[in-house]
């Protein structure tokens, strides 16, 4: 039997945190034109799904963590795509990123800023989803690796809306800022990127902070973050706002949700185990 710490990870390493990044555009001049994303090929998509999975498995010690993991990745990637695909960008496609997380590549770029807040937001919402069957089979088994696993789809999510590139919270928040003045969105997103290298850094997720700080460095050389798309209006801002804490608020209250069940139902003792997976003693 494989031993599974307090947050999920074994022999005192940190479990890694596969990312969704922001969902990704190609810009077509006609359509049909050459230049179609035609998605993953089949055998590099199993691959990678392999390569991350074992990633997973490897950390934790737990099959289980590793299957419901992968599963509320592709969950958060279908959230994307369905809302591409409803919003004209589509057919979007899926990519798993050998040990790291999956995107949702769509076909153009969104029509608005709206637009793009709504397909970031789509994948951490839709993504809490994935937390349902965990929670069934550990009712079904008893067996509290999937309640872990349940608190891993979670903080998937809401690790996801750190509004750092190439994060969903990056395409949630930047507009918003960008309404202000486009310099306080990139000033913002490349400090809580740099924050968020740092953490991985000091918590011992190399993989994770590594592509995290080619993306902010990526950032920096970028020239019109958003070309072509109408800039929110306030009334939209406002509203991005408001439904980037509303799913914030829901992926923070199912990760301690599901804990509460492992820990006697004490708040204080969910939030000890939260706490421990991110890298902070309490």
């Amino acid at each position: 039997m494989s031993e599974i710490g307090p947050w999920g990870s074994r022999d005192g390493r940190p479990a890694p945190t596969p990312i969704a990044a922001a969902p990704e555009t190609i810009q077509t001049s006609t359509p049909g034109a050459p230049g179609v994303d035609k998605g993953q090929s089949l055998p590099w998509a199993v691959v990678s799904t392999l390569l991350l999975g074992g990633l997973i498995w490897w950390s934790t010690g737990s099959w289980v963590v590793a299957i419901a993991a992968i599963f509320g990745l592709f969950v958060h990637e279908y959230g994307h795509v369905l809302a591409m695909n409803r919003l004209g960008m589509g057919p979007a496609k899926i990519y798993i990123i050998p040990f790291l997380g999956g995107l949702a590549r769509g076909q153009r770029n969104p029509k608005t800023e709206w637009d793009g807040v709504l397909v970031s937001l789509a994948g951490p919402a839709f993504g809490l989803l994935a937390v349902i069957p965990a929670v069934g089979l550990w009712f079904a088994t008893g067996d509290p690796a999937w309640m872990l696993g349940a608190f891993f789809i979670a903080m998937i999510n809401l690790v996801n809306l750190a509004p750092a590139p190439p994060l969903d919270g990056s395409k949630a928040l930047g507009p918003v800022l960008a309404r202000i003045d486009p310099m306080v969105e990139k000033a913002a997103l490349i400090l809580i990127g740099a924050l968020v290298v740092w953490w991985g850094f000091s918590t011992g997720r190399y993989i994770l902070a590594i592509f995290l700080g080619i993306a902010v460095l990526g950032s920096l050389r970028r020239g019109a973050w958003r070309p072509g798309e109408r800039v929110l209006s306030w009334g939209e801002a406002g509203k991005s706002l408001a439904l980037f804490l509303v799913t914030a608020a829901l992926c923070a209250a199912t990760a301690i949700g599901v804990l509460l069940p492992l820990s006697d139902g004490s708040i204080d003792g969910a939030l000890d185990v939260a706490a421990r997976f991110i890298g902070f003693e309490r």
